[in-house]
């Protein structure tokens, strides 16, 4: 039987816990954070391991665990990063001929001329969210050029704190009227969705919208797959926004959590072992 590293105890870890045993696969978890670890694999401060699932959340324990442990990932570092940066995966996917938001990276600081200007390509309102944050956090609507501006300088200040590692952010066109779907992709293939629906214009599961499993139809299915291809990670959570007869992606998630099984395609579980087993193998 492999032996699973998840470097988290959530929803996810508790899900595979449930279902891969059945598959051969014995899911352990890899603990990395609020812990002393002496820096020696002489002292197997892990345990053993045969393959991860997820690189660690927090990069600087992950790469010691990575460092000491020598296991392969499933999404490795490259691949988290790679999601994270939210303004990267657009460019990506707009080189690969995918429909995505209309997107504008500001590096702070910028000039008030370059952020009037930038605002001025959109009709308002505008949507401004950090480039790497997770869970809808600091997400917010700008419905005019004073309102944007103020946020601009918040934003600046937010920067100007030495350990800030991103000082970056995107003002981003608002989709009106939007439904909002997570669909998820394992080694290439569509294998589920859910819609997301809450009270506002923001469907973010963490702040309380609610997530129902549904059946996506193919040109929605072909286009998270087409994402994944495009930036080359195996397991994805493809965010996809249909306003009208409109759809784009919208953000991607390399850590995607793992629902129950009612709001997955037959045979998930199967295919998310095989790739495992397939990463552990070389």
């Amino acid at each position: 039987m492999l032996t699973l590293a998840v470097a988290t105890r959530a929803e996810t870890y508790d899900r595979l816990d449930r279902a891969l045993p059945d598959h051969g696969i014995e899911v352990t978890h890899l603990e990395t954070t609020e812990r002393t670890i002496p820096l020696s694999p002489d002292g197997a401060p892990y345990g053993e391991f045969d393959v991860g699932l997820v690189y660690p959340p927090r990069l600087m324990e992950g790469g010691v665990a990575d460092a000491l442990l020598g296991v392969p990932w499933v999404n490795d570092r490259e691949s988290v990063l790679t999601s994270r940066n939210k303004a990267e995966v657009l460019a990506r996917l707009e080189r690969a001929g995918l429909p995505t938001p209309e997107t504008a990276l500001v590096s702070n600081p910028a000039s008030r001329e370059e952020l009037v200007e930038t605002f001025e390509r959109f009709d308002p309102p505008v949507v401004i969210k950090p480039n790497s944050t997770t869970r809808g956090i600091g997400i917010t609507l700008a419905h005019d050029r004073d309102s944007f501006l103020g946020i601009c300088d918040y934003l600046s200040l937010v920067h100007e704190f030495p350990a800030t590692g991103d000082r970056s952010f995107l003002v981003q066109e608002y989709l009106p009227e939007t439904r909002d779907y997570r669909a998820m992709v394992v080694d290439g293939e569509y294998v589920g969705a859910v819609e997301r629906e809450g009270e506002g214009w923001k469907h973010n599961v963490h702040a309380g919208a609610r997530a129902t499993g549904v059946d996506l139809p193919g040109e929605l299915r072909g286009l998270a797959e087409r994402t994944a291809a495009a930036l080359g990670i195996d397991f994805l959570g493809v965010d996809l926004l249909v306003s009208g007869d409109r759809a784009v992606v919208s953000e991607t998630n390399a850590r995607p959590t793992v629902d129950e099984a009612t709001k997955y395609e037959p045979g998930f579980d199967e295919r998310l072992a095989g790739l495992i087993r397939s990463r552990a193998q070389g």
